[in-house]
């Protein structure tokens, strides 16, 4: 029987598989548009929807001017997510893929991590209300971050923090005061709220044109969301979270302590 599929995904996969294979390599030009519809005769837009596919793969990138390029899909390393590491804006603990084309693999353990913070009184939209148990349009003040791990993009983060826990109080502000960058909760044990727990919830979706732009991929490429809360011991959420990484780059690794 022949393939039912729609042409479009035919030539999408047969693409992919010479990139798996090395048929195409990393850097290697994928046919042009007059190339593929002669291979496959296949029109004009059968084969830019199947580009379209490879690019929001993160198979392929366009270079302006001179082509569709193969992508480099090379995993950077691992977002370790320990019991500290949750309790800070970053996902993680950052572990690098080692380059095997150094002696020893490059120097261990050498990641220069930096990050940018901007802070703003907003109301709550209604999905991060849902998550802190207020009500929409309820004050909250909302924090977005940017990482970057030797210069490279590597995780951007919204958290938002309802402003009846922490207005007024020297916390208010995660990224300024006293108790600037001592994680969710270092800075809210300062004002006497204990947090107990934190839930986490993750998924994947495809990247906004902002997000793509600061991740340094196409807009439509797959992204890793953690949706992260915390909670008080009276079960009352006092801090809720976006963290959005490359999914194609980044490996979310979580350590499970048993105890007893």
């Amino acid at each position: 029987m022949g393939d039912s599929r729609p042409v479009y995904l035919r030539i999408a996969d047969d693409l992919r598989r010479r990139i798996d294979d090395g048929s195409l390599a990393v850097g290697a030009r994928i046919p042009s548009r007059s190339e593929l519809k002669r291979a496959y005769a296949a029109s004009d837009q059968t084969v830019d929807r199947a580009v379209r596919v490879l690019k929001a793969a993160g198979y392929a990138e366009g270079q302006f001017g001179r082509g569709v390029f193969v992508a480099d899909r090379a995993p950077l390393g691992t977002l370790l997510r320990t019991t500290g590491a949750v309790d800070t804006p970053f996902a993680a603990e950052i572990h690098p893929v080692r380059d095997t084309s150094l002696p020893g693999g490059g120097p261990p353990g050498g990641t220069a991590l930096t990050w940018e913070a901007s802070s703003a009184e907003a109301p709550a939209p209604a999905r991060v209300a849902e998550r802190l148990g207020i009500a929409p349009g309820d004050p909250v003040l909302c924090t977005e971050y940017e990482y970057l791990a030797d210069r490279r993009p590597v995780q951007l983060a919204t958290s938002w923090e309802p402003l009846t826990v922490t207005a007024g109080t020297d916390v208010v502000h995660p990224e300024r005061g006293p108790y600037a960058r001592r994680g969710v909760r270092g800075r809210l044990a300062a004002i006497g709220v204990r947090v107990v727990r934190a839930h986490e919830l993750v998924g994947s979706r495809p990247a906004t044109t902002p997000e793509a732009e600061a991740l340094g991929c196409a807009a439509g490429q797959c992204v890793t969301v953690v949706e992260r809360t915390h909670f008080d011991g009276d079960d009352r959420a006092v801090e809720t979270s976006d963290i959005v990484v490359r999914a194609d780059r980044w490996r979310l690794e979580y350590v499970i302590p048993f105890t007893g």
